[in-house]
């Protein structure tokens, strides 16, 4: 195996890091889904916090459009203001508790995994084209795979169930015509 095919665990390993065991894990995210439904009667997700987000800058460069669009408007319409909300601040630590533990465990850098047969800019131009499919199927699904698999499958609702069989059924459908990029 070549160096540019390392992956993260095993760089991690090299170095020392330390991750969490995974049965560790998932039972301390299942305590806090638990304490999240119990405490706030909200499960967890995040692209409702990423979505107040876009109409926050929306309403700072268009609050016509913001006022006359209903769903724009129950957000961000006269005098709200659409980051008063408790996911705003759920995505935001999200982000900055796994900034601060990759600081602390020295696993923070600036890099780009990828395969022998794929360039960085390729690479980055495969994750952006995913990263909007998925956005997009978010906003459709009314939830992002967080909010729909954790929260909806812990609920056992019938369409986060069926959204987490689809997320599967793609990701190994599409493995199939990109897996060669990664050999």
């Amino acid at each position: 195996m070549s160096s540019a095919e390392v992956t993260a665990a095993e760089q991690g390993a090299k170095e020392g890091a330390k991750f969490w065991n995974p049965y560790v894990a998932g039972t301390l995210l299942g305590v806090l889904l638990f304490l999240a439904f119990f405490i706030t009667t909200h499960g967890l997700g995040a692209s409702g916090g990423v979505g107040r987000l876009i109409v926050f800058f929306e309403d700072l460069f268009a609050p016509e459009h913001v006022n006359r669009t209903l769903y724009l408007a129950s957000m961000a319409g006269g005098d709200r203001n659409p980051l008063d909300s408790w996911i705003v601040f759920a995505v935001l630590g999200t982000v900055l508790g796994g900034l601060a533990s990759g600081l602390i465990y020295r696993r923070a850098r600036f890099e780009t995994f990828k395969g022998p047969r794929i360039s960085p800019k390729a690479r980055w131009l495969f994750a952006l084209a995913g990263g909007i499919i998925m956005g997009y199927g978010a906003r459709l699904a009314r939830g992002c795979t967080s909010g729909q698999g954790l929260s909806g499958g812990a609920t056992l609702s019938v369409g986060s169930w069926a959204f987490l069989f689809a997320i599967f059924f793609g990701g190994y459908v599409v493995a199939i015509f990109v897996r060669r990029l990664w050999r």
